[in-house]
């Protein structure tokens, strides 16, 4: 289990990214939202599996408050998901892009869409929710007795699943590839490097902000 779990968290982060074809394809996967409610949902196994299989009291404890985060704010991200499934009536990504043709869904909710970026930040572990690497009183979390490609690969999931956060975060509050009746994958790409700039940089700024 010990090098399992790297690996499991990594396989649950790219399995996400399999929705991404779907968004061009006439046979799109009208389930969409339901399948990343229930993957993202098994994130938190591949963290316990992390810290129990460790064999330190400090990775138990830091897989521990990893999972009650992780596990308290999907409630949050599930009940602002049916904003969005709501008004637009579909468990289809595709749907809700195209359904933002003539306006997004941030100018409709703006808070809902606040509250969901907060929700993806605690999720992915980014300050200031990074709880789980309280690096005062757990050295280093979860992932502390992890080493070369183990920590390698934790880390190459959690950056996995920042990227994949942000194209979410597009296409459900921000029209995907839809700017105002124009639609452009060019637009699209810099949507999600935006979110995934807006990540990084609370995390480079938190607790210095001005």
């Amino acid at each position: 289990p010990y090098f399992i779990a790297p690996i499991f968290s990594l396989i649950l982060a790219l399995l996400l990214w399999q929705l991404y074809p779907s968004l061009y394809s006439t046979s799109y996967f009208k389930w969409g939202i339901l399948f990343f409610l229930c993957v993202s949902g098994l994130n938190v196994y591949g963290t316990l599996l992390a810290g129990w299989s460790s064999n330190s009291k400090y990775a138990l404890l830091g897989s521990l408050r990893a999972i009650a985060q992780t596990i308290s704010y999907e409630v949050s991200m599930a009940l602002v998901l049916l904003f969005p499934l709501f008004l637009v009536g579909s468990f289809s990504f595709l749907e809700v892009g195209e359904s933002q043709e003539s306006i997004w869904l941030s100018f409709l909710m703006l808070p809902v869409s606040f509250i969901w970026f907060v929700t993806c930040v605690a999720e992915t572990n980014r300050a200031p929710f990074d709880f789980a690497e309280g690096e005062s009183e757990l050295v280093s979390g979860f992932n502390i007795e992890y080493g070369s490609a183990g920590f390698a690969l934790i880390f190459l999931a959690e950056y996995a699943n920042i990227l994949v956060m942000s194209l979410f975060s597009s296409i459900l509050f921000f029209g995907g590839s839809y700017m105002f009746f124009f639609e452009s994958d060019i637009m699209f790409m810099l949507k999600i490097l935006f979110f995934a700039f807006l990540f990084i940089w609370v995390r480079g700024s938190y607790p210095r902000f001005r």
